[in-house]
């Protein structure tokens, strides 16, 4: 049985996207009398805050959905991450980068590495002296750590859309301000937690290589991936609160029940024929993440704007 988790940050209400994605994440787990985890990634302690924790909880209680009794929170587990950063480091498997934002912006513009993907790492720091790192370790800003994955590619076949396959550049495992970078924490959490199966937005599927090889090198076992379609505003952008109604909250000002909005995501995912008001319990008969359009969604205007 392929345990699954929502893991959400707590920066701000969940969105239809967001509740989109954890529908289909609960009902992947269900479907298959699987556990499902309940993730609090706060890695980030400026950014997150307990009000919008409570929120998010609240909400997806009251579109119906249930997981394991234990919530867990990253800001909680850092030992955990020192932990397998240190395996990484043993191995020579990790440098220190002392790159800015804008040096690796001008980088990665410069035709030298046509292996890599747009935007990808180049290895700029990994290219230093021994010497020239040593003055840097006393001398310059605090680095920040990265794996040496040596351009290696890892492929997959998702349960949405199918093969994938992509280049894992050398990403950041630790930021220069100490902080635990997101695909170690994920990674680690998601064995910790015996996840077998991911569900998230698509908008994630091309960071899954690198999170693939990284599993592999700490000798995680290997899960199921499943990345949902977002969901756009009007605009054709990702849904945000310039496009309306988009959270639970907007959509109960506006008449509109969590068994309601709980039918029109199912309808947008092709699991039902007519949004009509449910419970997530209904749909797990029959579900299937290969039934999944592989489209973004738009809602229909009226329900982002109706008065």
């Amino acid at each position: 049985m392929a345990s699954g988790r929502f893991a959400p940050s707590p920066t701000g209400s969940l969105h239809l996207g967001n509740l989109r994605t954890a529908l289909v994440a609960w009902l992947a787990a269900r479907s298959t009398h699987s556990a499902f985890w309940l993730r609090i990634e706060d890695l980030d302690p400026v950014a997150s805050s307990l009000v919008h924790e409570e929120s998010q909880l609240r909400d997806l209680a009251l579109l119906g959905l249930d997981w394991e009794p234990s919530v867990v929170r990253q800001s909680a587990r850092s030992g955990l991450y020192a932990d397998a950063l240190l395996s990484l480091e043993s191995r020579g498997l990790v440098y220190p980068c002392w790159c800015s934002r804008r040096e690796i912006a001008e980088a990665t513009q410069a035709p030298n590495r046509p292996d890599l993907p747009e935007g990808a790492y180049p290895g700029t720091c990994l290219q230093l002296s021994s010497t020239r790192v040593a003055e840097r370790l006393l001398t310059a800003r605090p680095a920040a750590l990265r794996l040496r994955a040596s351009g290696v590619s890892r492929s997959f076949v998702d349960a949405v859309h199918g093969p994938f396959s992509g280049v894992v550049d050398d990403f950041v495992l630790r930021r220069a301000d100490g902080m635990h970078a997101y695909n170690l924490a994920v990674v680690v959490d998601d064995a910790a937690q015996g996840v077998a199966q991911v569900v998230r937005g698509d908008d994630l599927l091309a960071s899954t290589p690198r999170q693939i090889l990284l599993g592999e090198l700490l000798g995680f076992p290997g899960k199921e991936w499943a990345h949902v379609p977002l969901v756009l505003g009007v605009d054709g952008a990702r849904l945000a609160k310039r496009d309306g109604a988009v959270t639970l909250a907007d959509q109960a000002s506006a008449g509109h029940s969590a068994a309601w909005l709980c039918g029109l995501l199912a309808h947008s995912l092709g699991l039902v024929e007519w949004a009509e008001p449910m419970s997530p319990g209904e749909l797990l008969d029959g579900f299937s993440l290969a039934r999944l359009p592989t489209s973004p969604w738009t809602p229909p205007y009226e329900v982002l704007w109706r008065a």
